[in-house]
């Protein structure tokens, strides 16, 4: 893969892209704070194929230049294809809760500045900070103990 940097205002957005730009901020946030690491891809005549959202978020930023892969070789019908499938793709992929807890738990011990996750604070809330609904620290159940249940003031296994 061939990456160079282009000037941004040689790159043209595409114009029928379907993709809303909500994602703006959270995009730029992370260039700020990571850098570049994916390219824009552009066809052959600068046209963006994938990379809307960086694009928008290096304007936003005030940026000259921005890193570019162009595709060649690449058929009118597989750019569009390809422009959907990117964006698409991303929508079937699923979380594994009890791992993301554990990496949003593990950046928090860190003192990582959670945002940068893209996560929203409601999100990140009920990721770290899950309810116990009606439990006191007294009522707390015991790890060791698969299945109890409290009648009165006595527990029952």
């Amino acid at each position: 893969m061939n990456i160079i940097l282009q000037e941004i205002n040689k790159l043209i957005p595409y114009h029928n892209n379907p993709r809303k730009n909500q994602a703006v901020d959270k995009v730029a946030s992370s260039i700020k704070e990571f850098g570049w690491q994916q390219p824009i891809v552009v066809d052959e005549s600068n046209v963006i194929v994938v990379g809307h959202t960086r694009y928008q978020a290096a304007k936003k930023l005030g940026l000259n230049e921005v890193p570019t892969h162009i595709a060649k070789g690449l058929t009118e019908s597989q750019i569009k294809a390809y422009r959907l499938l990117d964006n698409r793709a991303n929508q079937d992929a699923l979380w594994d809760d009890e791992m993301l807890k554990i990496e949003i738990k593990g950046l928090d011990d860190l003192n990582v500045d959670l945002q940068l996750t893209g996560f929203t604070s409601s999100e990140l809330d009920k990721l770290l900070f899950e309810e116990k609904k009606g439990l006191t620290d007294d009522d707390a159940i015991p790890e060791n103990v698969k299945t109890k249940v409290k009648l009165g003031d006595i527990w029952h296994l």
